[in-house]
């Protein structure tokens, strides 16, 4: 066994399952506000942490009937600097909120009543600009500059790895794994596609992955896709090749409109849970080796639980 994977068990073949749409959950099915989409936000007040207490449970539990592990994902998508600079927080409070979240999930793990399955810890890292479209684009050295004190307070404050979501350009994603390799922690890349498979910026997810491991010496643990329905890159894991067995993880969307048309919603299309398990029964047989699976937008414990059913139980 790798010494990276004996830190993320992930890796070794089994099944890991993972969460739905925090945010989305918050907004619609707890009545918060979140400013910018960002969940760390509820940290500030026992009614936001016990609500993510109450979430992050229900997608353990739903782990535990199906006896697989759990990557928690910390809710600290939008817990970077210019983020946190638009809500009124200070750089150290960015820092403070980091690491908090790092222990609530730390007391989630350690208080979670069945031993038996492994929960790794993941460190969430979004993008600077918008998820959806390229925007406030860096170059690779400004984006590892920008990301690089995230990355540092999740470590300290306990991750076991780093998992950059919805990463829609490439120079983006450079930078978050260079700053995860200079603090010494593991990291996942997991890019978004548009309703062609493409990234936002254009590049096909295949030269996407190609160029960050060619450029960081194959560094990343592994890949994911997220925010997009299965629907929209099914077609890409039937075209084989090697870059293909980098992709290890997938967190789609529960509706396959796409990112303009859900930019646009004011209700929430939380799909089909039963259907959206079949497809990902369908990618889990495309591709045996996934071994991370998870909800995005929209989805929530219901949606996890049906792809565990067809992945897991099937």
């Amino acid at each position: 066994m790798s010494h990276i994977q004996s830190i993320l068990p992930q890796l070794n073949g089994n099944i890991f399952l993972t969460d739905g749409g925090l945010e989305t959950c918050m907004v619609f099915y707890e009545g918060f506000d979140l400013p910018y989409f960002a969940a760390f936000d509820l940290l500030k007040n026992d009614s936001g942490v016990d609500a993510m207490k109450r979430y992050f449970t229900k997608h353990m539990n739903v782990a535990s009937r199906h006896g697989v592990g759990f990557v928690l994902e910390s809710p600290t998508w939008r817990a970077s600097s210019g983020w946190g600079r638009k809500m009124g927080y200070t750089e150290a409070a960015v820092t403070e909120a980091n690491r908090k979240a790092i222990a609530l999930l730390s007391t989630l793990r350690d208080e979670f009543d069945d031993s038996s399955i492994d929960i790794v810890i993941s460190g969430c890292v979004g993008p600077r600009g918008d998820g959806y479209v390229v925007s406030d684009a860096m170059t690779v050295a400004e984006a590892e500059a920008y990301h690089a004190p995230q990355i540092v307070a999740l470590k300290e404050g306990g991750a076991d790895l780093i998992s950059a979501l919805t990463m829609n350009y490439v120079d983006e994603a450079l930078g978050i794994v260079r700053a995860s390799q200079a603090t010494g922690i593991p990291v996942s890349i997991s890019f978004t596609v548009e309703t062609d498979g493409r990234l936002p910026d254009g590049s096909t997810l295949k030269a996407a992955i190609e160029r960050v491991d060619r450029e960081t010496g194959n560094t990343p643990a592994y890949y994911m896709i997220n925010c997009a329905h299965p629907t929209h890159f099914a077609h890409l894991l039937e075209s084989g090749g090697e870059w293909l067995l980098r992709i290890r993880g997938i967190r789609a969307n529960a509706s396959a409109l796409s990112h303009a048309e859900l930019d646009e919603a004011e209700e929430l299309d939380d799909g089909d849970p039963i259907d959206l398990g079949t497809l990902y029964g369908r990618l889990k047989d495309m591709m045996p080796h996934l071994t991370v699976l998870g909800g995005c937008c929209g989805t929530d414990h219901r949606h996890i639980d049906a792809i565990a059913h067809a992945c897991v139980t099937a």
